[in-house]
């Protein structure tokens, strides 16, 4: 095996995002995330504060949306998400993008609306996934979303919600890694379910994947690491 449990695990954020999931479940969600040590726990943004205070002390990060799922709230409002989500605990935003105006090719309205909430959350410490939605994109959007999201100090692109028609595609995963610069990670977000999935996109340069079967790709991974399994 060329990987750890460690290196494994570090590379899913836990969703917690579908609109139907109880009080209980999102706790529930929150315990799983600990207990298997992933990278952050992706919650509904309501949901922010105890997530944050559940993971406190841990090495799994609370996360949540920014103008989630379709990225049409005016820039104010994403910006008043960000400082929200920021009180409340947040480490790592996942921001959509505005596609109306990526499709309208309004690259000046877009590098204000990605830049203002990178600067807000950078300036207090979190990090920001960009999300592109891909399945509404050209490749000539979805390079220049990457490039651009360089020059604004993204921490990753992100290919999706997860509530698109489609999610992480191999051609878009390579197409992102390509264009984005290297300190830009990759997120993939839709379609990730099996271990053997996940490896498939580690192998194409992705570091971090929304995931909600956390669980069995894990409990499967400790399976084949048997012995050499280090958590």
């Amino acid at each position: 095996m060329d990987y750890t449990y460690s290196q494994i695990a570090k590379m899913i954020d836990h969703s917690l995002l579908n609109p139907t999931l109880t009080t209980a479940e999102l706790e529930k969600g929150c315990e799983i995330a600990l207990k298997y040590e992933v990278a952050s726990v992706c919650i509904m943004p309501f949901g922010l504060k105890r997530c944050a205070e559940l993971l406190a002390g841990s090495t799994v990060a609370p996360s949540t949306t920014i103008g989630f799922p379709h990225g049409g709230h005016t820039t104010a409002i994403k910006v008043a998400e960000a400082e929200q989500a920021l009180r409340d605990g947040g480490i790592e935003l996942d921001m959509v993008v505005n596609i109306s105006q990526v499709l309208s090719e309004n690259w000046d309205y877009m590098r204000a609306d990605i830049g203002a909430v990178i600067d807000l959350t950078h300036a207090a410490g979190g990090k920001v996934k960009v999300i592109f939605e891909n399945a509404y994109l050209q490749d000539a959007h979805k390079i220049k979303l990457c490039e651009m999201c360089g020059e604004l100090g993204a921490d990753w692109v992100k290919t999706s919600t997860g509530y698109a028609p489609s999610g992480a595609t191999d051609d878009d995963l390579k197409l992102m890694r390509q264009h984005a610069p290297p300190q830009v990670q990759v997120k993939a977000a839709g379609g990730v379910r099996t271990l053997d999935r996940l490896l498939e996109i580690r192998a194409l340069g992705v570091t971090r994947s929304g995931a909600t079967r956390t669980v069995e790709m894990l409990e499967e991974c400790k399976k084949r690491l048997g012995d050499q399994c280090w958590i």
